[in-house]
């Protein structure tokens, strides 16, 4: 081998050895309990079945937005997303990372500071990490405390960003956002906020945590991801007019990249219908939470969480892959979450409640983790 394969050698060989070697694999337990598909859009076919054929769906978009790969329907759809998240503008990105780069990269300069969760997600990291801000912290998870002491130490006459997830996709629990929007208003920062697991899932048609407690004024940016609950791909940055012509030429994951194409675009504008139809309801997946947390109440290791995502923290790689293939030979579909994608010691397993699961799959997956 030359010297860079032995060093990709050697680094999966450290993987190997911590038990956390990666592997794509298509076997499938026939119960879900791992999917974000949490309104079971994608999963159930349900998308699909509303979907009209529409025989101008393209395969492909044949460039940038700013190119040939502009149309009038992304534009209506930016247009939708805007008015169901109560926002002056959206603007359509590929994907969720791609949305939290673009966004992140581009909005600071290098006399800003940057204060962001210390368990939120890789893209924001990777977004932050690209950015100009010389001075970029992290706080304590939901801490606001923590985040006080640290806007108060690090507020300068520069721009100071504060970014948080709305539901976290690795504990399930929410940020105290109220606590936080009164927080950047004492000290003149800006708060955006990814809402990748609540869109769908939190208010009355899914407008995500930010709407459900009436802040949409009052924050400076939104990422809602369509791959998750719509059961779709892409996502969209939400906030003001001149945020949205901003990052059209600034932000370089937007710009530099072939558009979404027709079809997807068709695809989200039908979530988004279903999203509105006065018969939506997101309670039965609510009820489904609230049987859950009944039937593990007392058990310890369970992280607190009103969202579907549930998380059991085992510790150990390889105690948590052995629990994880209990789950599977049983039926259920669970998958370990190991370090170093949680901290040492914080492995996990995550379920992910659905729409289409049932009171019976729960009781099963219960009662096999405490036989």
């Amino acid at each position: 081998m030359n010297r860079l394969e032995q060093y990709l050698a050697d680094k999966l060989d450290e993987r190997t050895q911590a038990g956390n070697l990666r592997r794509l694999t298509t076997q499938r337990s026939p119960i879900d309990f791992f999917s974000n598909d949490y309104l079971g859009l994608a999963t159930t076919g349900a998308l699909s079945e509303l979907m009209r054929p529409d025989n101008s769906d393209s395969t492909g978009s044949t460039g940038s937005r700013l190119l040939s790969g502009n149309s009038e329907q992304a534009e209506l759809l930016e247009q939708t997303i805007a008015s169901f998240h109560k926002a002056e503008a959206a603007l359509l990105f590929n994907s969720g990372y791609d949305a939290n780069m673009g966004l992140l990269a581009s909005i600071t300069s290098r006399h800003s500071t940057i204060l962001s969760d210390e368990l939120c997600h890789a893209s924001i990291i990777d977004g932050i990490r690209l950015s100009q801000g010389s001075r970029k912290y992290r706080f304590a998870h939901n801490d606001v405390n923590d985040l006080e002491e640290k806007l108060r130490k690090y507020t300068t006459d520069a721009s100071v960003l504060v970014v948080v997830e709305s539901i976290y996709s690795m504990d399930g629990d929410m940020a105290p956002l109220a606590e936080m929007v009164k927080l950047c208003e004492q000290y003149h920062a800006q708060l955006v906020v990814d809402e990748a697991h609540a869109t769908g899932v939190i208010g009355t048609h899914g407008e995500g945590l930010v709407c459900a407690l009436g802040l949409q004024d009052r924050v400076f940016a939104r990422v809602h991801t369509f791959g998750k609950a719509l059961g779709c791909h892409g996502a969209a940055v939400v906030g003001s007019k001149m945020l949205k012509q901003y990052l059209v030429n600034f932000a370089r994951p937007f710009i530099y990249t072939t558009a979404l194409p027709g079809h997807s675009i068709h695809a989200i504008s039908t979530a988004y219908q279903y999203l509105s139809e006065h018969s939506f309801s997101n309670t039965s997946l609510h009820e489904l939470i609230t049987y859950f947390r009944a039937r593990i109440a007392g058990v310890e290791g369970w992280k607190d969480s009103a969202s579907p995502i549930q998380a059991l923290v085992v510790g150990d790689n390889q105690r948590c892959k052995m629990v994880a293939a209990k789950l599977q030979a049983a039926g259920l579909e669970v998958r370990p979450i190991l370090s170093p994608t949680v901290p040492l010691g914080m492995e996990r397993l995550r379920v992910c409640l659905h729409t289409f699961n049932t009171g019976e799959q729960i009781d099963l997956l219960v009662n096999t983790l405490l036989s």
